[in-house]
């Protein structure tokens, strides 16, 4: 049924996709409710959007007064450039690879279910860091029935899977139809990676989907979908070194996620994660610095390619986004001290002096 979506609803849409803080959310998901068209047509995503105020409205406020006590949330609060979620099957190295690349303290087992909750851990990556957030596996007989909360405000997915196991590609398609059924999908394009999607198969997919985006323009979205961009992690390639491996697998699944092989025991392939992360989700750092002082290049703030000036002023502080008037900026596209407006496009490397009222 069409539904005149109009654009009020679709900006308050988006602001929910890009949201980080639940109150943030919270506020985004109270405008979607008070935009969306009422009728027939919508009343199942009215009654998600009322479902999701009532679970976030408890969580900003920690639970009913004089209630029983709310089930733990299994979300983590985002930190670092983005926030990616290590998906993959029992006993596939998933915590032995976290705690490779991130020195947390995942438990490793060599049993499955080692992993019980999320277990989150920072990746450096030059002078920034991805959170990486150790999930536990799924199997066709059992999935953690929060999964879908946990990846709510998740940007990307490493799938891990273990290249020696010989029944990795049923392994990852069970991944698939179970987190489809909350849901989520893996998705194989990633903004900054445009050959993760080449070849005729993909491009047919594509053209059918922008088809079908074409025909519905006018239809409701499912708000809650989440659409993961996904790297194949092909995991213990020291027991497989079979360097056609990967390119087996994706032949098999019908896919072609962006892939890169990998051993958490000898260290094979690690340090390309983060390059891969980093170019794949176009992440932009900016240095910003105060008038007549020199700028702070030890802890970028991180922005996404296309984002702005008043982009990077919001990350600094909420106060001097409300009351900037201009921007000066050092770095690629400008002369140095340039003077720019709210508008301005930001550059990885950029120097942003703000200026308020």
């Amino acid at each position: 049924m069409p539904t005149n979506v109009t654009a009020e609803y679709r900006k308050a849409e988006q602001a929910f996709r890009e949201a980080r803080e639940p109150r943030e959310r919270l506020q985004c998901l109270k405008e979607m409710l008070r935009t969306i068209p009422k009728h027939k047509g919508t009343e199942h995503v009215q009654a998600d959007i009322k479902r999701r105020i009532k679970q976030l409205t408890e969580q900003v406020v920690g639970g009913k007064k004089g209630g029983g006590r709310t089930a733990p949330v299994y979300s983590v609060p985002p930190a670092g450039a983005a926030q990616i979620a290590l998906v993959g099957p029992p006993n596939a190295g998933k915590s032995s690879l976290h705690a490779r690349l991130t020195r947390s303290h995942s438990e490793v087992g060599a049993y499955p279910y080692t992993t019980r909750a999320p277990v989150p851990g920072m990746l450096a990556y030059e002078d920034i860091q991805f959170q990486l957030v150790d999930l536990p596996p799924i199997s066709e007989a059992f999935m953690e029935p929060w999964f879908g909360n946990a990846l709510e405000r998740t940007d990307a997915a490493l799938l891990i899977v273990d290249v020696s196991e010989a029944a990795c590609v049923d392994q990852i398609e069970v991944i698939r139809v179970r987190l489809g059924e909350k849901k989520i999908a893996l998705q194989e394009a990633w903004p900054g990676l445009p050959g993760a999607t080449n070849g005729a198969a993909n491009g047919a997919r594509e053209d059918v989907r922008e088809g079908a985006r074409k025909e519905q323009e006018d239809e409701l979205e499912d708000p809650f979908r989440i659409e993961l961009p996904t790297l194949l992690v092909a995991n213990k390639s020291d027991l497989d070194p079979d360097p056609d491996e990967v390119k087996v697998l994706e032949e098999l699944l019908g896919v072609a996620y962006p892939a890169v092989a990998t051993s958490a025991t000898t260290g094979e392939g690690v340090d390309r994660i983060g390059e891969l992360l980093f170019e794949g989700l176009e992440i932009v750092r900016v240095y910003t610095k105060t008038p007549n002082e020199a700028a702070d290049m030890d802890e970028p703030f991180t922005v996404r390619r296309g984002q702005t000036v008043i982009d990077v002023a919001r990350l600094v502080h909420r106060d001097i986004a409300a009351k900037l008037r201009f921007a000066r900026v050092w770095g690629s596209g400008v002369f140095d001290g340039q003077q720019v407006g709210p508008d301005h496009e930001v550059a990885d490397g950029d120097i942003v002096e703000l200026h308020t009222q």
